[in-house]
C-alpha cells in the first residue's frame, strides 16, 4: 500500500520514519532503533542513546530527530538515485544529494532518501568544498545513530 507523503515542511536535516524497533544495549552491540520511511523498503537500523522507555512509547508511529554517520572518502558520481545500502540494517554506503553543509563541525546533510548528517573523515576532504544540491556517494563506518527531536 503506497502511503501517503507528509506534506508539511520540516527542517531538511531532520529526518520523518516510523518507529519499528527498539532494541536494548547488549555485551556486544549498542541500544539501537529500526526505522521505515514511507513508500519505500527501508528498515535502516541505527544506534541510540536515547530513552529507550521514550522510544518505545512512540513504536509504531511516525518520528522526527536526525541520523548521524561517520563518512569515508565522499565522491561526486556523475550519476545514481539516492539511496542508503543496504536496504535492510545498518547503513554502509549512501548517495545523495547535498542539502546542507556545516563547515565548522566538517559535516555535509545528504538526503539519501532521508536526511543523514555525514561527518567526514578522509583526510583532506572538507565539507565547505562541497555545494548544496551537489551529488555524492560514500561508504559509512559502522555506528551510524539516531537521535529524536525533541519538542
Amino acid at each position: 500500500m503506497i502511503h501517503p507523503e507528509p506534506t508539511t515542511k520540516i527542517d531538511p536535516t531532520l529526518a520523518r520514519g516510523t518507529l519499528v524497533e527498539v532494541r536494548d544495549a547488549t555485551e556486544t552491540a549498542q541500544a539501537a532503533v529500526v526505522l521505515s520511511f514511507p513508500n519505500t523498503s527501508y528498515q535502516i537500523e541505527l544506534e541510540t542513546s536515547d530513552d529507550l522507555a521514550l522510544l518505545r512509547s512512540h513504536l509504531g508511529e511516525m518520528v522526527m530527530g536526525h541520523i548521524f554517520a561517520r563518512a569515508l572518502r565522499v565522491d561526486c558520481p556523475y550519476a545514481g538515485g539516492r539511496r542508503v545500502e543496504p536496504c535492510i540494517g545498518a547503513p554502509r554506503r549512501v548517495m545523495g544529494t547535498v542539502v546542507g553543509i556545516d563547515p565548522i563541525a566538517n559535516v555535509l546533510v545528504v538526503d539519501a532518501g532521508m536526511p543523514m548528517a555525514l561527518t567526514l573523515t578522509a583526510r583532506g576532504q572538507e565539507a565547505k568544498t562541497f555545494a548544496e544540491i551537489e551529488f555524492i556517494a560514500c561508504d559509512v563506518l559502522p555506528g551510524a545513530r539516531f537521535s529524536i527531536a525533541h519538542g
